[in-house]
């Protein structure tokens, strides 16, 4: 890994440390926001010539803080921002808690649309940039801009303190917060763009929170879901890529590369819950992996189970995903033609006019149905549709491996 990768996952990872400690000493979300917003940017132009720090997490703390006296200092209410920081900072208060859990919360607050949250949650906690954030949520990317800026400016509008919400107030933002770990976790897994297919440090830090969400509300069956989802996809990413770094389809990849002790805990998590709690999209999901990951070879794998929980999980939660997925586990069942049927019935959904998905399946089950030509066109589309280097290069190999 080069010295500018190793800075980029470093100020990835601090970068919620950061304003998480910042907010919490000083409140006013959107002004501690942009401070570390530039603070990372110095410590981008530095730290590759000049070497790290003695302790990262201060020089940012302290660039970042002095950005914002600075800020302070110039605005025509110096005095009265000065009053109020007084009252906030209390003396004494710890510096190097983890306020990232908390951060989380505040980005969720009820003040905001649901589509503010997601986009202020992945910005502030998951460190995605605008454009991955963009692609996350399939918007034009000015539009997801815009969409950050006001969502700072409401926060600061409310008037929002920092510090975790009361319990019966949690439950109500829970579900915006596990989607964006969700998101977050996608994005890690299956990278929207760039020229690696898996980013370790994005897998790796929504998996750290979920394990802190699952701390905080160890009952919560969906929270349970989508820790035990996490590791048991997160278990298979050693086989994932091969030593270029190109994709492995599930039914390729070498098992013996899966991580068992991830496996183990996924699986006795989410068999703690089914049953035990009300299902939910997430126990579903989870739920799907374990036949895949607990499946001795592709040829052994449970595939009528697997359309089955689809079919439960696309009446819980419906969406194009859901029933791109549901397609591909009918084809295994009743035949590729009944799973392109099941396609058929998504080429009007606009939801899917950003994805590269719908082709690249389509593509799959059409080779599987005999019909080269019509599958080698779909592989095409569907490698000029994403922006993943490593997936454009192995769809195009499918498409060349067709004539």
């Amino acid at each position: 890994m080069s010295t500018d990768s190793r800075v980029e996952d470093l100020l990835r990872e601090l970068a919620p440390q950061v304003l998480g400690a910042l907010a919490r000493r000083h409140g006013q979300f959107d002004a501690c926001e942009d401070a570390v917003q530039e603070a990372l940017l110095a410590a981008a132009l530095q730290w590759p010539d000049g070497g790290l720090p003695d302790s990262p997490r201060s020089w940012l703390l302290a660039v970042a803080s002095r950005r914002l006296v600075d800020e302070w200092r110039s605005d025509s209410s110096r005095r009265r921002r000065e009053e109020a920081v007084a009252v906030l900072d209390v003396p004494g208060q710890p510096t190097d808690q983890d306020d990232t859990l908390t951060l989380l919360f505040l980005c969720c607050h009820p003040s905001l649309s649901v589509p503010s949250q997601l986009a202020l949650t992945l910005r502030a906690v998951g460190g995605l940039t605008t454009a991955e954030i963009a692609t996350a949520l399939m918007v034009p990317v000015t539009t997801m801009a815009q969409r950050i800026s006001r969502a700072k400016q409401s926060i600061k509008s409310a008037g929002v303190r920092f510090g975790l919400p009361a319990e019966a107030e949690r439950a109500d933002r829970l579900m915006v917060v596990l989607r964006v770990l969700y998101l977050v976790f996608n994005e890690g897994y299956t990278t929207s763009s760039g020229p690696a297919l898996l980013r370790a440090d994005l897998t790796s830090e929504a998996i750290r929170l979920a394990r802190m969400l699952h701390r905080l509300m160890p009952a919560e069956g969906e929270v349970v879901g989508l820790l035990a989802l996490m590791l048991l996809t997160d278990a298979r990413r050693a086989a994932r890529t091969t030593a270029d770094g190109s994709p492995v389809p599930l039914d390729e990849q070498r098992r013996e590369l899966w991580n068992t002790a991830q496996i183990e805990e996924g699986v006795a998590l989410i068999t703690s819950t089914l049953g035990a709690v009300p299902v939910g999209p997430y126990q579903l999901q989870a739920a799907i992996a374990a036949v895949h990951d607990e499946s001795a070879s592709a040829e052994e794998t449970d595939w009528p189970q697997i359309r089955a929980l689809y079919e439960v999980l696309e009446r819980v939660l419906p969406s194009p995903v859901v029933t791109l997925n549901r397609a591909v586990a009918v084809a295994m069942v009743d035949g590729p033609r009944a799973g392109l049927a099941v396609l058929g019935t998504l080429d009007s959904d606009d939801r899917l006019a950003h994805t590269h998905r719908l082709e690249a399946v389509r593509g799959h089950l059409l080779e599987l149905a005999g019909e080269a030509a019509a599958a080698r066109e779909s592989y095409r589309r569907a490698a000029r549709m994403t922006a993943s280097l490593p997936e454009q290069r192995y769809l195009a190999l499918q498409a060349a491996r067709l004539g």
